[in-house]
């Protein structure tokens, strides 16, 4: 029976050399990738670092009525924030203000300007059949290269390759010597024909537009368009826009509905600007389930691949098929972003894949940002950009300075006490909260490039916080171990016996103090999700601790003869405990006693 004895109490007191081991290489570990991964510091979050405020102010678009309402500028505020968190710049604090303001606040980091740029973009995404056009500034009619673009789907559409100056008018006809003042008189009819199919212009009614002209010579040839005012006004502004001039770009189409036909601008592969009138949008950005940049493998150049959802892939095969059958360029369909056309791809077959790609003159930040504001969708409002103000760290330095003060008189205090109430276990609690710490700080550091992890000051507030949580799982196992003493056990074996009381408690401590955390972390915003983070963190490094350091350290102490002789200054002396005589003694004094009586 001697052996199975032994067995079962190297069993229960463990290895405490791999447990020790196991921590050690995850801190080496660690603590290695801070320093190759080039993060030697934990990233700060605006109040510490500084940033930028900028301020929003919703405005309603034309022939929009109540526009700015609360339940929008809620919407407005849950997109800001998921894109600007999409680039990796978390701890942004995206709030209202007043009725019609919008208030975002992004740390310093390597993607401040990208965030700054997207957070009033309204990402306003339409497929428009092109109606006509032409390069801004030359004469009516002239042909002129389109904007370079692709769409792809299965199978894939050809992008236009475009007309050169001198070659066929925008009007498809095929006659190369059509005079321009004859081609501008056959777009017009086109595009007249185009709108007076339907007086409310639908999409499906605008893709309906056909660009072949009527025989020369015969009656609707030399018939003038007709007298439509909408359709008058629409070529009278498409003829005087020159899409040079920035103000006149930024006009073009203004207030116009999906509904209706519109005029528009976009920079083509000569980097030219071309002006078009579109006809109603066939398909909105809200047909599109995902977008992703990528390069494109045969012309190496950035791409946005757009895959659409049940809905919007129905439309896009439709459309695609009714404008394959037209010619150029009614066969075309804008993309445009914003009221800007950013791709105008020519259509020669119906595309029912469900997908499309954006190409254009992208480099990579560029495609990435279109891909993630299309990703996360379009804001229901315009916004004017107010005010971009520089916060500096002056005042939040001044409290991080306060907050590490009050956090090192906390440290020192528990220190103290450890060690007038604990004396020697107290240097087993001091290596612990070392080891805490140590791992504490290098995550955090390791978080801020992977998951955009910036430490605030309630983030502070959360780990001064868990210095207590750390010490009071300490007590809890020392105090174990100290009432196994009292009941008369010798030091190693009070050790290992104490751990399984002490282990129950602490875990069922560490649950609750995580469970409050992450509770505090779904239902909060800002920078109260950085505390409860933190406070969620340590938690967990708190369990690590305990069970691969805390416990095995104590285990290796009670070897030693400081601690297993019970000295004075262990912590752990008998005598001092008030140790009651081992129980076996006790029965070997009244035996013989009770035996001599009888």
């Amino acid at each position: 029976m001697a052996a199975p004895k032994k067995g079962r109490k190297a069993g229960a007191q463990g290895r405490p050399g791999r447990a020790l081991a196991l921590i050690l290489i995850a801190m080496v570990a660690l603590v290695g990738g801070m320093f190759l991964s080039g993060h030697t510091t934990p990233r700060l979050g605006i109040d510490l670092a500084g940033g930028t405020s900028i301020t929003l102010k919703a405005k309603s678009e034309p022939g929009q009525k109540n526009a700015v309402n609360p339940t929008n500028m809620d919407t407005a505020v849950g997109v800001i924030e998921r894109r600007v968190n999409g680039l990796g710049v978390s701890e942004a604090e995206v709030q209202t203000q007043g009725s019609d303001n919008i208030i975002v606040n992004i740390p310093k980091g390597t993607n401040e300007k990208q965030a700054r740029d997207q957070v009033g973009t309204t990402a306003q995404l339409y497929f428009r059949p092109v109606l006509t056009t032409e390069v801004t500034g030359g004469p009516q009619g002239s042909a002129s290269p389109a904007p370079s673009g692709s769409a792809s789907g299965k199978p894939s559409a050809k992008p236009s390759a475009g007309a050169t100056d001198g070659e066929k008018a925008t009007d498809g006809s095929g006659d190369d010597k059509a005079s321009p003042s004859a081609s501008a008189t056959t777009q017009g009819r086109a595009v007249t024909d185009a709108l007076k199919a339907d007086p409310t212009p639908s999409p499906a009614a605008s893709d309906k537009a056909s660009g072949e002209p009527a025989p020369s010579g015969s009656p609707e040839a030399s018939a003038p368009p007709a007298a439509d005012p909408a359709t008058e006004k629409l070529q009278k502004d498409y003829a005087a826009l020159d899409c040079t001039k920035p103000a006149q770009r930024t006009e073009a189409g203004q207030g116009a509905k999906p509904t209706e036909p519109t005029l528009a601008c976009g920079k083509n592969g000569a980097g030219q600007w071309q002006k078009y009138i579109l006809a109603p949008a066939a398909i909105e950005g809200t047909d599109v389930d995902n977008a992703k940049a990528a390069i494109d493998q045969q012309t190496g150049q950035w791409i946005v691949n757009m895959e659409f959802n049940g809905k919007g892939a129905d439309k896009f095969g439709k459309v695609t098929g009714e404008l394959a059958a037209k010619q150029s360029p009614q066969n075309q369909f804008a993309i445009v972003l914003d009221g800007e056309v950013v791709s105008d791809p020519s259509v020669n077959q119906a595309l029912n894949g469900g997908s499309a790609q954006i190409s254009g003159s992208f480099d990579q930040q560029s495609a990435e940002d279109l891909a993630n504001v299309l990703s996360y969708g379009a804001l229901p409002l315009s916004f004017n950009v107010e005010t971009v103000t520089s916060v500096t760290a002056a005042l939040g330095g001044e409290q991080l300075e306060a907050g590490l003060i009050a956090g090192a008189i906390g440290l020192a205090l528990v220190v103290i006490y450890l060690i007038a109430y604990y004396r020697g276990l107290a240097l087993i609690a001091i290596f612990s909260l070392v080891v805490s710490a140590i791992l504490t700080y290098a995550i955090m550091t390791l978080l801020g490039p992977a998951i955009g992890f910036a430490l605030n000051l309630p983030a502070v507030c959360g780990a001064i916080v868990a210095i207590g949580i750390t010490a009071d799982s300490f007590i809890v196992y020392f105090e174990r171990v100290r009432d196994e003493i009292r009941e008369g056990r010798s030091i190693r074996p009070a050790a290992e016996r104490a751990w399984p009381r002490a282990r129950r408690t602490i875990l069922v401590s560490d649950f609750v103090s995580f469970l409050a955390a992450a509770v505090l972390f779904v239902v909060t915003v800002g920078k109260v999700q950085g505390f409860a983070f933190t406070l969620g963190l340590t938690t967990l490094l708190d369990v690590v601790v305990v069970f691969l350091f805390t416990k095995p350290l104590v285990t290796l102490a009670a070897r030693t003869k400081f601690f297993s002789s019970g000295h004075p200054w262990s912590g752990l002396d008998p005598k001092r405990l008030g140790a009651k005589p081992p129980l076996r003694r006790s029965r070997r004094v009244h035996a013989p006693v009770e035996t001599k009586e009888a």
